[in-house]
């Protein structure tokens, strides 16, 4: 599986829409490791981390798996705070 250069980019910043167009537009085989509800699961729920699994399933200990890990970290550290 070798997850496109539009995946990585789009999923920085909308990773629902990035999966739903990775999973019904591209010839992706999204998560073939993981099966039954824990894909869609973590799709809805938490989309990041699923983008964080393939990410990592496709390229390993990468510069997209730090750059992802960080968009994640500060998506959840500022979601609670409200001014």
């Amino acid at each position: 599986m070798q997850l496109p250069l539009w995946f990585l980019l789009v999923s920085l910043a909308l990773p629902r829409i990035a999966l739903l167009l990775g999973y019904f537009v591209a010839d992706l085989p999204l998560l073939t490791n993981l099966h039954g509800w824990i894909p869609p699961a973590l799709g809805v729920v938490v989309p990041r981390a699923l983008v964080l699994i393939l990410v990592f399933q496709d390229r390993g200990m990468s510069g997209w798996l730090l750059v992802h890990a960080i968009a994640m970290g500060a998506t959840y550290a500022t979601a609670g705070s409200r001014k």
